[in-house]
């Protein structure tokens, strides 16, 4: 395979990879309790997170948890509502780190995840794990594919987590008016099942975000197969009895 060709191939797996470790590891189970995993599976997920993104679980956690607690308001960290969906889809990045890096948000929401030992020493260093991550790469695959995948995988993974805090909140369809999040089937089918953020807002604990057997909803197939093998523990998965019980106000207290 064409060095360019492998790298876009190899990149686009890496970013599924940290896809899959976000929307189970940090939104599904430690953000909104809606499912455990194994421990061992949990050491997994947070590996993954660590090298394929180099975030820290407390501070993803916390902005999530805020941007439940005061949607589409001034205290949102990212709202398309108050900043524009273009600025929001482009600048995620940058709305994310300056909401993460304010220690009154990650104490105020995301108490209930004290820093660990691994974190002090390994995972709060994310420079540390994504050159882990860039150096398997190139003695894989030699530096040319290596910058590509990793170029890629940037880039995608960014643009990905940015629609959906973009695009699923002011394009697609909603199910719930309830909340002003939306359901775009592309962009769950990227995102693991992310896209349904419409369904999402209606019903955070939810550990399923698609209502009926043909969305696509790839993290709950996952948690679906783990829960098989006596390894995910699922706390709630009905999206339209949840919604019926959860108010927008409790969204991110109730976790």
């Amino acid at each position: 395979m064409h060095p360019i060709l492998l790298g876009i191939v190899v990149g686009f797996v890496i970013t599924q990879v940290a896809v899959f470790s976000t929307t189970l590891y940090l939104h599904r189970e430690l953000t909104h309790k809606a499912v455990m995993f194994h421990p061992v599976i949990n050491e997994i997920f947070r590996f993954a997170v660590w090298i394929s993104s180099g975030i820290r679980p407390r501070q993803w956690v916390a902005v999530h948890r805020k941007h439940h607690a005061h949607t589409d308001t001034t205290e949102d960290p990212h709202s398309p509502k108050i900043l524009g969906w273009k600025k929001v889809q482009l600048m995620n990045v940058f709305l994310y780190r300056k909401a993460a890096n304010d220690d009154t948000t990650v104490a105020s929401y995301a108490r209930d995840l004290p820093q660990r030992t691994t974190d002090r020493f390994f995972y709060d260093h994310a420079i540390l794990g994504l050159g882990l991550l860039f150096t398997g790469l190139v003695l894989l695959f030699g530096f040319v594919t290596a910058g590509i995948a990793f170029g890629f995988h940037a880039i995608l993974y960014l643009g990905l987590s940015g629609s959906v805090n973009s695009i699923a909140h002011h394009f697609g369809r909603k199910t719930f008016g309830t909340n002003s999040g939306t359901n775009v089937t592309w962009l769950a089918l990227l995102t693991a099942g992310e896209g349904f953020h419409n369904h999402h807002h209606a019903a955070p604990t939810s550990a399923r975000f698609s209502r009926k057997w043909f969305q696509a909803d790839p993290g709950w197939w996952i948690i679906k197969i783990l829960s098989s093998l006596k390894l995910a523990d699922v706390r709630h998965s009905d999206v339209d009895k949840l919604a019926n019980r959860v108010t927008k106000s409790s969204n991110f207290v109730k976790i």
